[in-house]
Parts: structure tokens; C-alpha cells; sequence
């Protein structure tokens, strides 16, 4: 990172800024549109962090299970970390001038977490198929260094593919105020702004995204194609509906990641003319804001040992 800031610096990105987008007829009222951003990433914060102590905390819960559930953890703290200093900038300070070399370093972190929370999403569909489809061999299959192993390749792998996006920007050429359409800066907002030839910016990105969200939502949907057909080769209904409830928890945080971000391609495919602003904005903030949010609440009322140990956090006595 610190090369990248100088070939940045070294570049013409200091030679234009961006301007990041308010909530359209609410600029006037941050102090009441402040309260629900700062209420998400308060639950998100809060949320994440007590999951992770959790795991930490309890020996039995060093599982394959847990563990993922601990690094989609780790995933939504990142990715709500990058979003909130612009966000916390227009929505409290309603500050929305931003340097371009800052521009450039957000998105890098937006994307390289969102990647990793989707490669986080298939080990977990992984891991859901292995223990349905092979229980007796789930605890050889999935030891701990191979987990260890995986979330080094997933981190190291996420980071390397994002690199060049910060530098291919810095080439390219912009007026000297550009407008966004977020409140914070993304890949595809800053490239539509610029005045110079974006082929290879364009086929980069969309290679990243074709070989790691398209390329994840194609295998975790294989892997549930298999659970499927496992769980219906039971013949007790009761065990039946037992396996497919452990995958409950894992297809909430699914449709929760890949439901805004392939209505938000949809739009942006086939719809941009025909639908005003406000619902790719509200799209993304659901895309980026929400699965941070609620993956922790979803997973402590589906999953009892993570439930049990909240509850008596609260209730020490009564546990």
C-alpha cells in the first residue's frame, strides 16, 4: 500500500478532487439523517465485535462453523470501516470534498472486504456441504491449519487482485470537480467520471468481478445444489428438516449479500434511464450498510450456541 500512495502521489491525482453524494433532497437535515447511518454502524460494530469474542472466547467453538462465521465477522468490520469515513464526513459534517489519492485508497478497501466477505460466503457453503454430504470425514476434511490456510489465501488473494485498481485510476484523466453518486467512492462511480479512455480499467474490473463475486455465486449455488440433493436422499423428514436448518443462517447472509448487488448490475445493465437515482443509491447503501447490520442478528437467533452465550451476557445468573 504505501508503493501504491506513491505512484498515486506521483501521478496527476492531485490534480482534481470528488465531491460525494448526499442523500437527494435531505442535504438540509444531517442531524436527522446522521441518526439512522450512525444507528447502523453502531448495531454493525457491536454486532461483529461480540461474535468474534465469542468464538475467541470459547474453546468449544473452535469448529470449522465458527471459525467462518468469525472471519465473516472480521469481513463486516472491514467493510463498514471503509465505508464510514466518508459517510461519517457528509452525513455529520456535511463535508463531501474529497482528495482523489483518498478517493482511490477507499474503493481499494471497499472492494478487496467485499470480496473477502463473498469468498467468506462460499468456504461457509463449503463448509455446509461437506458436513452434510460427509459427516464422518467433516473434522479430517476441514482441520484448523487448513482453515488458517484458507483465510491467508482468501485476505492475500483479495488484496493482490485490488492493488492495480488505485494505480489504473491514477492514469486516467478528470475534470478538476467530479460529482459521485455515492457518499463514498466505488470502482464503476469514479471510472464513469473520467475523460480519458477506460478500456483497460474497464476489462480489469471486470475480470476482478466475474473471477471472485461471479465466480462465488456460481459455486456456492452448486454447493447448495448438492446439499439439496443429499438432503432429500434422507428418508426421515425430521432429519430432513435438521440439516437443512443448520444452511438457514448461511442462505440469509447470501441473499442478504447478492441480493442488492445483482438488482444494483440489473439496473445498471438494463434499467439506468427508466429508474431515477435514488434506487441504485438506496441499492448500494443496502449492498455495502445491511449485511454488516444484520448477519449478526441473523446468526444469534438461528444459531443457539451463539444465541445462549449473548443471552448470558446479559443474564449471567440465569444461565
Amino acid at each position: 500500500l504505501p508503493k501504491v500512495m506513491a505512484v498515486l502521489n506521483n501521478s496527476n491525482a492531485g490534480s482534481f478532487t470528488f465531491i460525494l453524494m448526499d442523500l437527494p433532497g435531505l442535504e438540509a437535515a444531517h442531524c436527522w439523517t446522521a441518526i439512522p447511518v450512525c444507528s447502523v454502524y453502531v448495531l454493525s460494530l457491536l454486532g461483529n465485535i461480540t461474535i468474534m469474542c465469542i468464538v475467541k472466547s470459547v474453546p468449544s467453538l473452535y469448529t470449522p462453523m465458527y471459525l467462518f462465521l468469525s472471519m465473516l465477522s472480521m469481513a463486516d468490520l472491514g467493510l463498514s470501516a471503509s465505508t464510514l469515513p466518508s459517510m461519517a464526513a457528509v452525513f455529520l459534517l456535511g463535508q463531501r470534498k474529497v482528495g482523489a489519492a483518498t478517493c482511490f485508497m477507499q474503493l481499494f478497501f471497499i472492494h478487496t472486504f467485499s470480496v473477502i466477505e463473498s469468498a467468506v460466503l462460499l468456504a461457509m457453503a463449503f463448509d455446509r456441504c461437506v458436513a452434510i454430504r460427509e459427516p464422518l470425514r467433516y473434522a479430517t476434511i476441514l482441520t484448523t491449519q487448513r482453515i488458517g490456510a484458507l483465510r491467508l489465501a482468501i485476505v492475500t488473494q483479495s488484496a493482490a487482485l485490488h492493488l492495480p485498481l488505485p494505480v489504473l485510476l491514477g492514469r486516467l484523466q478528470f475534470q478538476p470537480v467530479n460529482v459521485l453518486s455515492h457518499s463514498y467512492c466505488v470502482h464503476p462511480d469514479v471510472l464513469r467520471l473520467a475523460s480519458s479512455s477506460t478500456l483497460v480499467n474497464s476489462g480489469f474490473g471486470l475480470f476482478v468481478m466475474l473471477s471472485t463475486l461471479g465466480l462465488d455465486a456460481v459455486l456456492i449455488l452448486l454447493s447448495y445444489v448438492l446439499i439439496l440433493r443429499t438432503v432429500l436422499s434422507i428418508a426421515s423428514n425430521s432429519e430432513r428438516l435438521k440439516a437443512f436448518n443448520t444452511c438457514i443462517s448461511h442462505i440469509c447472509a447470501v441473499l442478504l449479500f447478492y441480493t442488492p448487488l445483482v438488482s444494483l448490475s440489473m439496473i445498471h445493465r438494463f434499467g439506468k434511464k427508466k429508474l431515477p437515482a435514488q434506487v441504485s443509491m438506496l441499492l448500494s447503501y443496502l449492498h455495502f450498510l445491511v449485511p454488516p447490520m444484520l448477519n449478526p442478528i441473523v446468526y444469534s437467533v438461528k444459531t443457539k450456541e451463539i444465541r445462549v452465550r449473548i443471552l448470558k451476557m446479559f443474564h449471567p445468573g440465569k444461565l
